[in-house]
């Protein structure tokens, strides 16, 4: 394979399609779904063809449709069969694997396409929370098991980045309503995983709150100069990597020691506050296990 990934093993489909090996294997063998190809030790491979040909077809058996009956039609009924369902019931299952073949295939338009699509029907906020989210969970995955490259994954993470921005772009300009609060929204050195971040920012703003985006890999001393022009500061600190599990604690220590006082609070967020010794707590620090649970509190 190239560094960049266009054949896939059989593995990588069952990643892909959520679709278990040994089920692809029957259904090929009992009902010719697809045709894998061979290396020259006998080992299946698969191309794009094939994976978006599997993800339509999980999409209909998802919707009831009988293996049996799928694999009786022709090659052209089953993309048409499927883009009727997504336009009668807005498959969300659809859209991550519209998602996911862009990202496969390097392809922009399919996911503008799938995104204008998406927002036809459903607000910003909807399309996050039901499709991004649960993609980039599974762009997670993915990437742990070696079905994509990097390369995939910053591809699709930028086009997400892109609409977000537009979107934050929209409410920015807008003067803020609320006045008793600022916040600042940063990653902690080396910590790069900023989609969380960039979307707390869009929600924060869409309440009436100024706000002031540090993005990622911020120093603890960067912080210490926001004070010199605000008051009444709510730091807010996206940990999904950083610190690293052994120095949570001690980082935590060093933001109470330097950055907190009467008037600022640290709201925390991310996978890394799970290592965070409850005596770490204090009346001005609040820890936060979903993005929805930080947007109840704004």
């Amino acid at each position: 394979m190239n560094n960049v990934k266009n054949t896939f093993s059989i593995k990588d489909l069952e990643n892909l399609s959520g679709i278990k090996a040994h089920t692809i294997r029957i259904w090929e063998k009992r009902y010719n779904v697809l045709e894998p190809m061979r290396t020259d030790t006998n080992i299946r491979f698969y191309d794009l063809n094939a994976l978006q040909k599997l993800l339509n077809i999980t999409l209909l058996h998802d919707y009831g449709y009988k293996i049996s009956k799928i694999s009786k039609m022709p090659a052209e009924k089953i993309p048409e069969l499927v883009r009727d369902i997504v336009s009668n019931k807005s498959a969300k299952s659809h859209a991550i694997s519209s998602f996911k073949l862009a990202m496969m295939n390097f392809d922009q338009n399919l996911f503008f396409k799938t995104y204008e699509t998406l927002l036809s029907e459903k607000s910003f906020r909807e399309v996050f929370f039901e499709v991004f989210i649960p993609l980039m969970e599974e762009i997670g995955f993915l990437w742990q098991v070696d079905t994509i490259t990097p390369a995939h994954e910053h591809f699709i993470t930028y086009l997400i980045k892109l609409k977000l921005l537009v979107n934050t772009e929209k409410i920015q300009s807008k003067e803020p309503t609320r006045t008793d609060k600022v916040f600042v929204l940063y990653l902690p050195m080396n910590e790069i995983h900023e989609l969380g971040l960039m979307y707390l920012n869009y929600e924060i703003l869409s309440q009436g709150y100024k706000t002031i985006y540090l993005g990622e890999s911020v120093p603890t001393d960067s912080l210490k100069d926001i004070k010199k022009y605000f008051d009444n500061i709510v730091y807010v600190c996206y940990m999904t990597v950083q610190p690293e599990k052994a120095e949570v604690n001690d980082y935590i220590k060093n933001l109470k020691e330097e950055i907190l006082d009467e008037n600022s609070e640290v709201w925390l967020i991310g996978r890394m506050t799970e290592n965070m010794d409850p005596k770490s707590a204090a009346h001005n620090i609040n820890v936060f296990k979903s993005i929805n649970q930080l947007i109840e509190n704004i």
